[in-house]
Protein backbone atom coordinates (compact mmCIF):
# COMPACT_ATOMS: atom_id res chain seq x y z
CA UNK A 1 0.00 0.00 0.00
CA UNK A 2 1.26 3.33 -1.01
CA UNK A 3 2.31 5.06 2.11
CA UNK A 4 0.06 8.85 2.84
CA UNK A 5 1.86 11.73 1.45
CA UNK A 6 5.78 12.36 0.50
CA UNK A 7 9.05 13.49 1.75
CA UNK A 8 11.71 15.33 0.43
CA UNK A 9 15.55 16.10 1.60
CA UNK A 10 16.08 19.55 1.39
CA UNK A 11 19.84 19.35 2.25
CA UNK A 12 19.90 18.27 6.21
CA UNK A 13 16.62 18.43 6.55
CA UNK A 14 13.54 16.80 5.45
CA UNK A 15 10.24 18.26 3.83
CA UNK A 16 6.85 17.03 4.41
CA UNK A 17 3.75 17.21 1.91
CA UNK A 18 0.92 15.81 1.28
CA UNK A 19 -2.67 16.06 -1.17
CA UNK A 20 -5.82 16.56 0.44
CA UNK A 21 -9.15 18.28 -1.25
CA UNK A 22 -7.16 18.62 -4.23
CA UNK A 23 -4.65 20.95 -2.63
CA UNK A 24 -1.31 20.38 -2.02
CA UNK A 25 -0.05 20.49 1.45
CA UNK A 26 3.38 21.45 2.75
CA UNK A 27 4.11 20.78 6.53
CA UNK A 28 4.34 24.11 8.39
CA UNK A 29 8.27 23.06 9.69
CA UNK A 30 10.99 21.22 8.42
CA UNK A 31 12.37 18.15 9.97
CA UNK A 32 16.04 16.94 11.05
CA UNK A 33 15.09 12.95 10.24
CA UNK A 34 13.10 11.13 7.84
CA UNK A 35 11.10 9.14 10.44
CA UNK A 36 10.06 12.61 12.22
CA UNK A 37 8.71 13.86 8.58
CA UNK A 38 6.88 10.23 8.44
CA UNK A 39 5.33 10.35 11.94
CA UNK A 40 4.03 14.51 11.04
CA UNK A 41 2.35 12.65 7.81
CA UNK A 42 0.60 9.89 9.85
CA UNK A 43 -0.66 12.14 12.28
CA UNK A 44 -2.14 14.15 9.59
CA UNK A 45 -3.80 11.07 7.74
CA UNK A 46 -5.01 10.01 11.25
CA UNK A 47 -6.26 13.54 11.45
CA UNK A 48 -8.20 13.62 8.10
CA UNK A 49 -9.96 10.38 8.75
CA UNK A 50 -11.14 11.16 12.12
CA UNK A 51 -12.85 14.55 10.20
CA UNK A 52 -10.63 17.17 12.64
CA UNK A 53 -7.95 17.79 10.20
CA UNK A 54 -7.09 21.48 9.51
CA UNK A 55 -5.34 23.26 7.10
CA UNK A 56 -2.21 23.99 8.84
CA UNK A 57 -1.15 27.35 6.82
CA UNK A 58 -4.63 28.86 7.41
CA UNK A 59 -4.68 29.40 10.62
CA UNK A 60 -2.07 32.08 10.29
CA UNK A 61 -4.56 34.20 8.42
CA UNK A 62 -5.31 37.79 10.35
CA UNK A 63 -9.38 38.16 11.38
CA UNK A 64 -9.31 41.22 8.98
CA UNK A 65 -8.39 38.52 5.82
CA UNK A 66 -10.90 36.03 6.90
CA UNK A 67 -13.41 38.86 7.49
CA UNK A 68 -12.39 39.73 3.70
CA UNK A 69 -13.02 35.87 2.25
CA UNK A 70 -16.08 35.30 4.77
CA UNK A 71 -17.76 38.78 3.38
CA UNK A 72 -17.22 38.26 -0.01
CA UNK A 73 -17.86 33.95 0.08
CA UNK A 74 -21.75 34.52 -0.31
CA UNK A 75 -22.53 36.76 -3.50
CA UNK A 76 -26.55 35.60 -3.36
CA UNK A 77 -26.51 37.43 0.37
CA UNK A 78 -28.68 40.31 0.23
CA UNK A 79 -26.88 43.66 0.01
CA UNK A 80 -28.83 44.85 2.95
CA UNK A 81 -27.39 42.10 4.84
CA UNK A 82 -23.88 41.98 3.31
CA UNK A 83 -23.74 46.06 4.67
CA UNK A 84 -25.09 45.63 7.42
CA UNK A 85 -22.33 42.99 8.31
CA UNK A 86 -19.41 44.81 7.24
CA UNK A 87 -20.51 47.75 9.54
CA UNK A 88 -20.47 45.73 12.59
CA UNK A 89 -17.17 43.73 11.40
CA UNK A 90 -15.46 47.45 10.45
CA UNK A 91 -16.49 49.31 13.49
CA UNK A 92 -16.95 46.92 16.18
CA UNK A 93 -14.55 43.39 15.34
CA UNK A 94 -11.37 44.43 13.50
CA UNK A 95 -10.27 47.81 15.54
CA UNK A 96 -10.32 45.22 18.19
CA UNK A 97 -9.23 41.48 17.28
CA UNK A 98 -8.52 42.40 13.23
CA UNK A 99 -4.91 41.77 13.28
CA UNK A 100 -4.72 38.43 15.55
CA UNK A 101 -4.38 35.60 13.55
CA UNK A 102 -7.55 33.62 13.90
CA UNK A 103 -6.04 30.46 15.51
CA UNK A 104 -5.02 32.77 18.55
CA UNK A 105 -8.11 33.49 18.90
CA UNK A 106 -10.15 31.98 21.68
CA UNK A 107 -13.15 31.98 23.59
CA UNK A 108 -11.84 34.54 26.15
CA UNK A 109 -11.25 36.86 23.05
CA UNK A 110 -14.44 36.56 22.01
CA UNK A 111 -16.14 37.28 25.68
CA UNK A 112 -13.73 40.22 26.39
CA UNK A 113 -15.47 41.49 22.82
CA UNK A 114 -19.04 41.14 24.29
CA UNK A 115 -17.80 42.73 27.35
CA UNK A 116 -16.33 45.97 25.65
CA UNK A 117 -19.99 45.99 23.73
CA UNK A 118 -21.95 45.66 26.92
CA UNK A 119 -20.92 49.20 28.11
CA UNK A 120 -22.12 50.80 25.22
CA UNK A 121 -24.61 49.12 23.17
CA UNK A 122 -28.18 47.52 24.31
CA UNK A 123 -28.38 44.20 24.57
CA UNK A 124 -30.04 43.22 21.27
CA UNK A 125 -27.40 44.75 19.71
CA UNK A 126 -24.71 43.15 21.17
CA UNK A 127 -26.19 39.79 20.24
CA UNK A 128 -26.38 40.88 16.58
CA UNK A 129 -22.98 41.74 16.51
CA UNK A 130 -21.74 38.36 17.83
CA UNK A 131 -23.66 36.28 15.71
CA UNK A 132 -21.85 38.20 12.83
CA UNK A 133 -18.63 36.85 14.27
CA UNK A 134 -19.88 33.52 15.07
CA UNK A 135 -20.72 33.15 11.65
CA UNK A 136 -17.52 34.60 10.56
CA UNK A 137 -15.46 31.83 12.79
CA UNK A 138 -18.42 29.68 11.26
CA UNK A 139 -17.17 29.80 7.83
CA UNK A 140 -13.42 29.29 8.79
CA UNK A 141 -14.53 26.22 10.67
CA UNK A 142 -16.18 24.65 7.46
CA UNK A 143 -13.60 25.22 5.54
CA UNK A 144 -10.94 23.26 7.57
CA UNK A 145 -9.56 26.71 9.22
CA UNK A 146 -9.93 26.13 12.77
CA UNK A 147 -10.73 22.99 14.43
CA UNK A 148 -13.34 25.13 16.97
CA UNK A 149 -15.64 27.66 16.40
CA UNK A 150 -14.32 29.93 19.41
CA UNK A 151 -17.46 31.71 19.70
CA UNK A 152 -18.70 29.33 22.32
CA UNK A 153 -19.58 29.31 26.22
CA UNK A 154 -20.09 33.15 25.52
CA UNK A 155 -22.15 35.15 28.28
CA UNK A 156 -24.44 37.38 26.42
CA UNK A 157 -26.41 40.12 28.07
CA UNK A 158 -30.46 39.03 28.45
CA UNK A 159 -32.73 40.43 25.79
CA UNK A 160 -36.07 41.90 27.75
CA UNK A 161 -38.61 40.62 25.51
CA UNK A 162 -39.35 41.97 21.96
CA UNK A 163 -39.39 45.70 21.46
CA UNK A 164 -42.80 46.36 20.18
CA UNK A 165 -45.26 49.47 20.63
CA UNK A 166 -48.93 48.55 20.54
CA UNK A 167 -50.49 51.61 18.27
CA UNK A 168 -54.34 51.37 17.83
CA UNK A 169 -56.15 52.92 14.61
CA UNK A 170 -56.93 56.15 17.08
CA UNK A 171 -52.88 56.55 17.18
CA UNK A 172 -52.26 55.84 13.40
CA UNK A 173 -54.75 58.41 12.42
CA UNK A 174 -53.21 61.17 14.58
CA UNK A 175 -50.04 60.04 13.36
CA UNK A 176 -51.10 60.55 10.05
CA UNK A 177 -52.65 63.69 10.28
CA UNK A 178 -48.90 64.94 11.82
CA UNK A 179 -47.54 64.09 8.08
CA UNK A 180 -47.07 65.72 5.09
CA UNK A 181 -49.91 64.63 3.05
CA UNK A 182 -47.35 63.16 0.08
CA UNK A 183 -46.74 60.67 2.84
CA UNK A 184 -49.89 60.17 4.41
CA UNK A 185 -50.69 57.05 2.07
CA UNK A 186 -47.77 55.38 3.02
CA UNK A 187 -48.62 55.17 6.86
CA UNK A 188 -52.11 53.86 6.15
CA UNK A 189 -50.34 51.38 3.43
CA UNK A 190 -48.04 49.91 6.30
CA UNK A 191 -51.28 49.48 8.80
CA UNK A 192 -53.65 48.48 6.46
CA UNK A 193 -51.91 46.14 4.27
CA UNK A 194 -48.90 45.23 6.64
CA UNK A 195 -46.08 46.16 3.98
CA UNK A 196 -42.76 46.68 5.33
CA UNK A 197 -41.07 50.48 4.81
CA UNK A 198 -38.47 49.00 1.79
CA UNK A 199 -41.74 47.64 0.36
CA UNK A 200 -43.77 50.60 0.59
CA UNK A 201 -40.55 52.77 -0.30
CA UNK A 202 -40.02 50.52 -3.48
CA UNK A 203 -43.81 50.49 -5.04
CA UNK A 204 -44.01 51.34 -8.52
CA UNK A 205 -46.53 52.86 -10.41
CA UNK A 206 -47.13 49.60 -12.51
CA UNK A 207 -47.43 47.25 -9.42
CA UNK A 208 -50.67 48.92 -8.68
CA UNK A 209 -53.99 47.69 -10.34
CA UNK A 210 -56.50 50.32 -9.10
CA UNK A 211 -59.57 49.01 -11.08
CA UNK A 212 -59.14 45.68 -9.78
CA UNK A 213 -57.92 46.91 -6.45
CA UNK A 214 -54.79 45.13 -6.00
CA UNK A 215 -51.24 45.76 -5.41
CA UNK A 216 -48.82 43.61 -5.85
CA UNK A 217 -45.13 43.56 -3.44
CA UNK A 218 -42.10 42.65 -6.04
CA UNK A 219 -39.25 44.47 -4.47
CA UNK A 220 -37.49 46.37 -1.60
CA UNK A 221 -35.53 49.41 -1.33
CA UNK A 222 -32.79 48.80 1.42
CA UNK A 223 -29.81 49.88 2.41
CA UNK A 224 -26.50 48.37 0.19
CA UNK A 225 -22.41 48.49 0.66
CA UNK A 226 -21.63 52.33 0.95
CA UNK A 227 -24.82 53.54 2.19
CA UNK A 228 -26.32 53.59 -1.20
CA UNK A 229 -29.93 52.73 -1.91
CA UNK A 230 -30.41 49.66 -3.43
CA UNK A 231 -33.48 47.26 -5.06
CA UNK A 232 -33.79 44.00 -5.06
CA UNK A 233 -36.41 41.26 -3.97
CA UNK A 234 -39.15 41.17 -0.72
CA UNK A 235 -37.05 39.94 2.30
CA UNK A 236 -38.00 36.25 1.53
CA UNK A 237 -39.73 34.37 -1.45
CA UNK A 238 -42.98 34.42 0.68
CA UNK A 239 -42.67 38.47 0.47
CA UNK A 240 -43.13 38.26 -3.47
CA UNK A 241 -47.32 39.13 -3.31
CA UNK A 242 -50.16 40.42 -4.31
CA UNK A 243 -52.92 41.60 -2.49
CA UNK A 244 -56.49 42.98 -2.27
CA UNK A 245 -56.82 46.43 -0.97
CA UNK A 246 -59.61 48.27 1.15
CA UNK A 247 -61.45 50.69 -1.31
CA UNK A 248 -60.34 53.67 1.25
CA UNK A 249 -56.66 52.56 0.49
CA UNK A 250 -57.70 52.37 -3.50
CA UNK A 251 -59.49 55.53 -3.26
CA UNK A 252 -56.28 57.46 -1.53
CA UNK A 253 -53.58 55.99 -3.75
CA UNK A 254 -55.48 57.13 -6.93
CA UNK A 255 -55.92 60.32 -5.65
CA UNK A 256 -51.93 60.27 -4.85
CA UNK A 257 -50.78 59.48 -8.40
CA UNK A 258 -53.21 62.31 -9.81
CA UNK A 259 -51.45 64.96 -7.59
CA UNK A 260 -48.20 63.82 -8.40
CA UNK A 261 -49.29 63.84 -12.09
CA UNK A 262 -48.52 59.55 -12.91
CA UNK A 263 -50.28 58.43 -16.38
CA UNK A 264 -50.61 54.83 -17.13
CA UNK A 265 -47.27 55.26 -19.39
CA UNK A 266 -45.43 55.92 -16.09
CA UNK A 267 -45.10 52.21 -15.02
CA UNK A 268 -41.33 52.02 -13.70
CA UNK A 269 -41.77 55.44 -11.68
CA UNK A 270 -42.10 55.25 -7.98
CA UNK A 271 -45.00 56.17 -6.12
CA UNK A 272 -43.36 57.43 -3.14
CA UNK A 273 -40.20 59.84 -3.53
CA UNK A 274 -38.07 62.38 -1.98
CA UNK A 275 -38.28 65.94 -2.77
CA UNK A 276 -36.09 65.99 -5.47
CA UNK A 277 -37.83 62.47 -6.81
CA UNK A 278 -35.32 60.37 -5.99
CA UNK A 279 -35.97 56.88 -3.68
CA UNK A 280 -36.67 57.86 0.02
CA UNK A 281 -33.69 56.82 2.39
CA UNK A 282 -35.18 55.50 5.50
CA UNK A 283 -32.72 57.29 8.12
CA UNK A 284 -33.66 60.50 6.34
CA UNK A 285 -37.75 59.99 6.45
CA UNK A 286 -37.82 58.23 9.53
CA UNK A 287 -35.35 61.25 11.03
CA UNK A 288 -37.76 63.75 9.17
CA UNK A 289 -41.15 62.68 8.76
CA UNK A 290 -41.81 59.80 11.44
CA UNK A 291 -40.65 60.53 14.27
CA UNK A 292 -42.40 64.24 14.48
CA UNK A 293 -45.04 62.84 13.94
CA UNK A 294 -44.85 60.02 16.37
CA UNK A 295 -44.29 62.08 19.08
CA UNK A 296 -46.76 64.31 18.47
CA UNK A 297 -49.44 61.74 18.08
CA UNK A 298 -47.94 61.09 21.72
CA UNK A 299 -46.55 57.15 20.11
CA UNK A 300 -42.86 58.25 20.83
CA UNK A 301 -40.75 55.04 20.41
CA UNK A 302 -43.33 53.37 18.03
CA UNK A 303 -41.54 52.30 14.68
CA UNK A 304 -42.99 52.00 11.41
CA UNK A 305 -43.11 48.60 12.02
CA UNK A 306 -45.55 48.65 14.32
CA UNK A 307 -47.97 49.07 12.05
CA UNK A 308 -47.20 45.90 10.49
CA UNK A 309 -47.97 44.03 14.16
CA UNK A 310 -51.04 46.43 13.95
CA UNK A 311 -51.99 44.83 10.95
CA UNK A 312 -51.56 41.28 11.83
CA UNK A 313 -52.91 41.92 14.94
CA UNK A 314 -56.07 43.21 13.50
CA UNK A 315 -56.39 40.12 11.11
CA UNK A 316 -55.79 37.34 13.65
CA UNK A 317 -58.57 38.99 16.35
CA UNK A 318 -60.85 39.75 13.14
CA UNK A 319 -61.31 36.23 12.42
CA UNK A 320 -58.92 36.01 9.55
CA UNK A 321 -57.89 32.85 8.91
CA UNK A 322 -53.84 32.58 9.44
CA UNK A 323 -52.86 30.73 5.85
CA UNK A 324 -54.69 34.12 5.01
CA UNK A 325 -52.95 36.29 7.25
CA UNK A 326 -49.49 34.96 6.93
CA UNK A 327 -50.08 35.31 2.62
CA UNK A 328 -50.91 39.20 3.19
CA UNK A 329 -48.29 39.48 5.52
CA UNK A 330 -45.29 37.50 3.40
CA UNK A 331 -44.38 35.38 6.51
CA UNK A 332 -42.36 32.03 5.31
CA UNK A 333 -44.03 30.77 8.65
CA UNK A 334 -47.49 31.01 9.91
CA UNK A 335 -45.57 30.39 13.32
CA UNK A 336 -44.14 34.14 12.99
CA UNK A 337 -47.36 35.13 11.96
CA UNK A 338 -48.81 34.65 15.43
CA UNK A 339 -46.00 34.13 17.96
CA UNK A 340 -44.08 37.42 16.91
CA UNK A 341 -46.84 39.88 15.31
CA UNK A 342 -49.90 39.19 16.63
CA UNK A 343 -51.12 40.35 20.02
CA UNK A 344 -54.03 40.52 22.24
CA UNK A 345 -54.82 44.47 22.22
CA UNK A 346 -56.39 45.79 25.59
CA UNK A 347 -59.69 45.53 24.51
CA UNK A 348 -59.51 42.03 23.01
CA UNK A 349 -58.38 40.84 26.76
CA UNK A 350 -60.94 42.64 28.84
CA UNK A 351 -63.74 41.05 25.98
CA UNK A 352 -61.90 37.59 27.38
CA UNK A 353 -62.06 38.44 30.96
CA UNK A 354 -65.87 39.10 30.70
CA UNK A 355 -66.66 36.05 28.59
CA UNK A 356 -64.83 33.92 31.16
CA UNK A 357 -66.78 35.67 34.13
CA UNK A 358 -70.02 34.94 32.81
CA UNK A 359 -69.03 31.49 32.47
CA UNK A 360 -67.89 30.79 35.83
CA UNK A 361 -70.31 33.28 37.63
CA UNK A 362 -73.18 34.37 35.77
CA UNK A 363 -76.50 33.31 36.27
CA UNK A 364 -76.46 29.73 35.51
CA UNK A 365 -72.99 29.02 37.13
CA UNK A 366 -74.48 30.62 40.51
CA UNK A 367 -77.55 28.60 39.67
CA UNK A 368 -75.57 25.92 39.65
CA UNK A 369 -73.38 26.39 42.85
CA UNK A 370 -75.90 28.07 44.70
CA UNK A 371 -73.31 31.10 45.36
CA UNK A 372 -74.60 34.77 45.08
CA UNK A 373 -73.34 37.67 43.15
CA UNK A 374 -68.98 37.70 43.80
CA UNK A 375 -68.00 40.40 46.29
CA UNK A 376 -64.50 39.55 47.42
CA UNK A 377 -61.96 37.10 47.37
CA UNK A 378 -60.71 35.52 50.63
CA UNK A 379 -56.85 36.73 51.22
CA UNK A 380 -55.94 33.79 53.12
CA UNK A 381 -55.85 30.26 50.75
CA UNK A 382 -55.61 28.05 53.99
CA UNK A 383 -59.27 29.03 55.03
CA UNK A 384 -60.85 27.98 51.22
CA UNK A 385 -60.32 27.35 47.48
CA UNK A 386 -60.58 31.02 46.72
CA UNK A 387 -63.76 31.15 45.44
CA UNK A 388 -65.94 34.45 45.77
CA UNK A 389 -67.54 34.35 49.43
CA UNK A 390 -70.53 36.39 49.86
Amino acid sequence: MRPFGSVRQRGRLYEASYWHNGHRHVAPTTFTTKGDARAFLSAVETDIRRGVWIDPWAGRLRVSELAEEWTASNPNKRQSTTAREELTLRLHVLPTIGEQRIERVGPRDIQRLVNSWRSEHAPRTVKRNYEVVRAMFGYAVRNDWLARNPCRNVNLPPIEGTRRFDLTPEDVAGMVAQVPVEYRPMIWIGAALGLRWSEVAALRVGRLDLDAGRLAVAEALVRGTGGRNVFGPPKSKAGQRTMFMPKVIVAMLSAHLEQAGFTDDDTDELVFTDEEGGPLRYSNWRRRVWLPAAAAAGCAGAGFHDLRRLNATTLVVEGIDVKTAQTRLGHADPRTTLAVYASAPASIDRAAADVIGERFFGEKAKKASGTKSPRHFRANRSEGSGAPES
